[in-house]
């Protein structure tokens, strides 16, 4: 089992930018695919972005592509969620997530493909 903590949440304003991280307690952290997932209150937790493990393999959900950009870092245990253009839809609490395997699964936007996750971090965007 991997312990992820995610931090960077907060309130920005529309079209503003927030930029969240999830770290690992093993450095096992860089043999799996990681992603990223959210859920609005009353709402399933939805997939976000997911990223392989070397990072050359990334998905995002389309209600994101352009304006969210996923990383990592394996050096450093970390993963990253660049986010900008930031909408009030895009509220939610965001969660990373450790695959199973090394490669981003085929059934990515599920959250059956996942076996560890954090906790959370609330992201809230109004004016």
């Amino acid at each position: 089992q991997v312990e992820l903590v995610e931090s960077g949440g907060g309130l920005v304003q529309p079209g503003g930018s927030l930029r969240l991280s999830c770290s690992a307690s093993k450095d096992t952290f860089s043999r799996y695919a990681l992603a990223w997932f959210r859920q609005a209150p009353g709402t399933e937790r939805e997939f976000v972005a997911a990223i392989s493990w070397s990072g050359n393999g990334i998905q995002y959900h389309d209600s994101v592509k352009g304006r969210f950009f996923i990383s990592r870092d394996n050096a450093k245990t970390t993963m990253s969620l660049q986010m900008d253009s930031l909408k009030p839809e895009d509220t939610a609490i965001y969660y990373c997530a450790r695959g199973g395997g090394k490669y981003i699964h085929t059934s990515y936007y599920s959250t059956a493909s996942y076996e560890d996750w954090g906790q959370g971090t609330q992201v809230t965007v109004s004016s």
